[in-house]
């Protein structure tokens, strides 16, 4: 079945308000998820909706907290998320490293105590939406072993690059250091499907697509074997030494994935480049990209298919599997 973007987004935000989420909040928060579907990311958007309200009816989330500045230095602030909506509070980090980037040209948020921030790349898109580049990770529970480790000792924590074009078709790569992320995992579960490549290890300890099996064996696979375990560890320490919040191996021993620290960087580039040389840059980049020869189907730039299923779903409706939205209604 398909649900039109604004009743998905109305449906939403009456859930929040029941919870107990002022009007703005409500809305703000609501819109991220109903965008997140929109773009096609339902594991981060309609897929993750209930279990994000489940930690609210859990007292997990606290709905009636906002961020609050610790350290302010320049062009860098520490904030403490104090356990809030880990969407909102991400999206209040990114709005004020943008508006310090507006004066020192850079600017850097490190959010510590936050929650799940849902789809890392709604805050690369805010700051593009601002005509930032953006710079932003999480870390997250331990949910992979390090490579050459068979105890899960290190995070899939997502990284995300962004550049901005005028146009409002952003160029972007939202990427966890597994090789798919959980969310990814679980939607294919739900549709049947087997993973297009390695995703991790069955409980044998053998190589498998099989998303199910991965989720037992809780041994996802580092992107690129051991870079992608070390982009990992280094991550989460720069996060720790940023924020003072809870490293990967601390969030480990909570009875729950909560406190998460996220950090959030915004660059100016009109600094140093006037907006039409910066979209002549991209411009270029893409039309060498597609020069390409293609092996299969077309050569993509990134979140280039991301935009074309946003402009599909505007249209035609997006697509939801009829058992979730019935439990998003009962709710």
């Amino acid at each position: 079945m398909k649900i039109q973007y604004l009743d998905m987004l109305n449906q939403f935000e009456k859930i929040l308000l029941g919870r107990g989420f002022n009007e703005n909040d409500a809305n703000v928060a609501a819109t991220i998820f109903a965008q997140n579907s929109l773009d096609g990311v339902y594991s981060h958007g309609i897929n993750r909706f209930i279990r994000a309200i489940d930690n609210v009816d859990k007292g997990i989330i606290n709905p009636n907290v906002t961020p609050v500045c610790e350290l302010s230095f320049g062009a860098i602030e520490k904030w403490n998320g104090q356990q809030g909506f880990g969407p909102l509070g991400a999206k209040k980090a990114m709005d004020k490293a943008c508006l310090i980037a507006n004066d020192f040209g850079v600017g850097i948020v490190a959010l510590g105590n936050n929650n799940h921030w849902m789809r890392g790349g709604t805050y690369g898109l805010q700051a593009c939406d601002k005509g930032c580049i953006a710079i932003c990770w999480s870390n997250t529970m331990p949910n992979m072993p390090a490579w050459g480790g068979i105890e899960r000792k290190i995070g899939n924590n997502p990284l995300i690059l962004a550049v901005p074009r005028s146009n409002g078709e952003h160029i972007m790569v939202d990427c966890a250091m597994s090789q798919f992320s959980y969310g990814k995992m679980e939607e294919a579960k739900l549709k049947g499907e087997l993973l297009p490549v390695y995703g991790g290890y069955d409980t044998q300890g053998n190589l498998t697509t099989d998303p199910a099996e991965i989720e037992k064996s809780w041994r996802t696979l580092p992107m690129g074997y051991w870079k992608g375990s070390g982009i990992s560890i280094l991550l989460d320490l720069i996060t720790k030494i940023l924020t003072n919040g809870n490293s990967v191996a601390e969030i480990g021993k909570l009875s729950e994935e909560a406190g998460l620290s996220q950090v959030m960087i915004a660059i100016n580039p009109t600094c140093l480049n006037n907006q039409y040389e910066i979209d002549k840059i991209i411009e270029d980049f893409i039309v060498d990209l597609k020069t390409s020869t293609p092996i299969d189907k077309d050569v993509f730039y990134p979140s280039e298919r991301s935009i074309n299923i946003r402009k599909r779903n505007t249209l035609e409706g997006i697509p939801v599997t009829l058992e979730i939205w019935n439990k998003i209604l009962s709710l």
